[in-house]
This record gives structure tokens, sequence and C-alpha cells, in this order.
């Protein structure tokens, strides 16, 4: 009865440790989070689906382990029958996995299929990544900016002291010039590098693109919610790979085209 009661504890916690987190990982997270676009939420549904189908076959595997072991046992007079094979039982073991893998590759192709679908895009944005920024070109708007490293998370690191004296929640995710983008509208990027290998990755956008020299790679994100998402590049690209942000400002389509209109003036603006 204990390991029952146990038992019944563990399953009732399982759904605590698997629900969603935030759109932006933070510390202890436990599970991936459903994100801001429909590409996040096919990765969650499908990371959840696989998850729950591992919790169930863990439970059957291991109750009918721990029954045999502790029902079973020698000590009880148990004795351990005496066979080679048993065809049923043979066809059975082979035909639930096919069924179960074929459950779950169905719509991992599906979500494949849709992740690389970049038409109908009303934006296209060009990202290259270099040692150790990104640049980002509103394609046909004659806009581009360039993304540092903010200069209080770049103060902090050349401090030479310990970076949580500073209580900076955002240290190292921070920029000077967010990328700013409109909510429910598809937006196509073009991927590549001036350099080295680069990794465009936001977490809540559930897209991590390879920005590699001399290739172009396509990816599209439909931003859901307004707000600021960070990302980081996830490809090894030197020594100062940690310190390339990504951040995202995501906003309504009114304040988007402000703030192109902003853009654009300025640069037609002469210096000085």
């Amino acid at each position: 009865m204990r390991w029952l009661r146990f038992g019944a504890a563990l399953a009732a916690c399982l759904p605590a440790l698997a629900w969603a987190q935030s759109a932006d990982p933070h510390r202890w997270q436990l599970n991936m989070g459903k994100g801001v676009t429909p590409m996040a939420h096919n990765a969650y549904n499908t990371h959840m689906w696989g998850l729950w189908t591992c919790v169930v076959i863990g439970i059957i595997v291991f109750g009918a382990m721990f029954y045999a072991i502790f029902t079973f046992r020698k000590s009880k007079g148990a004795v351990a029958a005496k066979f080679s094979h048993n065809t049923k039982a043979e066809i059975i073991w082979t035909v639930i996995p096919v069924l179960i893998l074929t459950g779950l590759t169905i719509p991992t192709i599906r979500n494949l299929i849709y992740v690389y679908d970049t038409s109908d895009s009303a934006l296209t944005v060009r990202v290259t990544g270099y040692q150790w920024m990104w640049k980002y070109d509103y394609l046909g708007q004659n806009v581009e900016i360039t993304s540092r490293l903010s200069k209080e998370s770049n103060d902090i690191r050349q401090s030479g002291k310990d970076a949580r004296d500073f209580n900076d929640p955002n240290y190292l995710l921070a920029v000077d010039h967010p990328i700013v983008l409109p909510v429910h509208t598809k937006i196509r990027f073009v991927v590549t590098a001036d350099d080295v290998i680069h990794s465009w990755w936001v977490p809540a956008f559930g897209l991590k693109q390879d920005a590699i020299p001399g290739i172009v790679n396509e990816a599209w994100v439909n931003i859901e919610e307004p707000g600021v998402y960070r990302g980081q590049c996830a490809e090894l690209c030197g020594k100062d790979h940690g310190f390339m942000p990504i951040v995202v400002k995501a906003v309504s389509m009114d304040e988007y085209k402000a703030w192109l209109a902003e853009q654009k003036a300025a640069k037609a603006t002469p210096a000085g």
C-alpha cells in the first residue's frame, strides 16, 4: 500500500512539474514554454504528447516490473517459468511500439513542413551575424539596425566584480538597439553570417536558425502577443559568443509603422 500511495503522490505532482512556463526561460524552469508563436505552440504540444506517452509507458513498464519483483520473489516460493518464446507476446510488443512511434512521427513531420513554409509573408528581415553582434535589414524599407550587447551589461562584465552584486535581471540579455516587429503579422527571416557560424535563437518564438557565411537560411514567425522577448546566439562563435544577445520588441502594427517612420526620418536627416 505504501508503494501505491507513493505512486499516487508522484502522479499527482507530474502535471505541476510539466506545466508550461512563461515565454522566456527562467531559473529552475522544469519544462519548455508554450511560447508566443504558432510554431512554438506546435513544438510544445508535440513535446507534451511525447512526454505523456513516455510517462504512461514508464508507469506500465515499471509498474509491471515492481509487481513481478515483489509478488513473485523467491522468498515466497515462486518458481521461474521456462520457455523460449511466445509468438503472441512478441507480436504485441512489436506492433504497439510501431503504433506509438507512428503517432509521434505524424505530428512531427506536419510541424516540420509548417515550419519551413515562408510563403505569404508580409515582411522580410535579413538577419546577419557578426562577431559579436547582429545586423537587421528590413528589406524594401531601407531601414537597418545593428544590435550589440548593452552598455550596462558590458560595463558589468568588464568590472571584474561578481555580476550578481549588480542585481541586473537582464544581465547579458540586453542590447543597445532591439529589433522591433509587429504582432499578428507573418514575418520572414533570411538568416546568414559575415564571418563564422552563428545561430539566431529566441526561445519564446520556438525558433533557432543557423547563420552560416555564404548560405542563406529561411525562417518565419507570427508573434501573437506584444512584449519583449530575449534570446542568444546558440552556436559557439568565438571568445565573446556569450555576449551577443537578441532582444525582440513586439508591438502593434501602428506602433511598428510609427517606429519605422522614425528610423527612416533619422536616416534622412544629415548628421551634425
